[in-house]
């Protein structure tokens, strides 16, 4: 039987460095990041919609930003568009469609944006100030003492001595 060969496949240059990526973490700690914001996301939303927007309703005259809209103007070249509706006695008619400018929704979002920003500023603020008590408490801790510094090494003339002494000894 003839020995089977098998066929490498090689592996594009980045793919090391993708696996090391991932291994490290980095790619699930930026998975848990993106869910936690998706869920943060939500909360603003609705700070957002069922908090500050009613408060700031009071001084519109109790309007809902969802309706707060301009209805753009058609172009006289492009043929009206209708669609069949029912009206308040039950009957079917036609009725223009109008394309609006729903300027209330985006207002809305810029509010999100900005709250959402605000509370990711006083979050890395408050990690950035964690981090330097953190550090100052390194820096004020004793160190641990070092070990005492080695004897220095013994001179030529100690050296001697030393061999004078230890034959002297044996002599006794």
């Amino acid at each position: 039987m003839a020995k089977e060969k098998k066929l490498k496949v090689k592996k594009p240059g980045w793919w090391s460095e993708f696996k090391e990526f991932a291994i490290k973490g980095n790619a699930m700690a930026l998975a848990v990041g993106t869910i936690i914001g998706a869920a943060f996301k939500t909360i603003t939303d609705s700070l957002t919609k069922d908090v500050i927007m009613p408060v700031v309703n009071i001084f519109l005259g109790g309007a809902k930003f969802e309706e707060l809209k301009i209805a753009l103007p058609r172009m006289p070249w492009v043929d009206p568009v209708y669609e069949t509706v029912t009206n308040a006695a039950g009957e079917e008619v036609q009725q223009e469609v109008v394309n609006y400018l729903t300027w209330g929704n985006f207002l809305s979002a810029v509010i999100n944006f900005f709250i959402l920003a605000l509370v990711v500023f006083f979050l890395v603020k408050f990690l950035n100030r964690l981090a330097e008590v953190g550090k100052k408490k390194e820096e004020e801790a004793p160190a641990e003492p070092e070990a005492p510094p080695a004897p220095p090494e013994p001179t030529k003339e100690e050296v001697l001595l030393a061999e004078i002494r230890d034959l002297l000894k044996e002599k006794k």
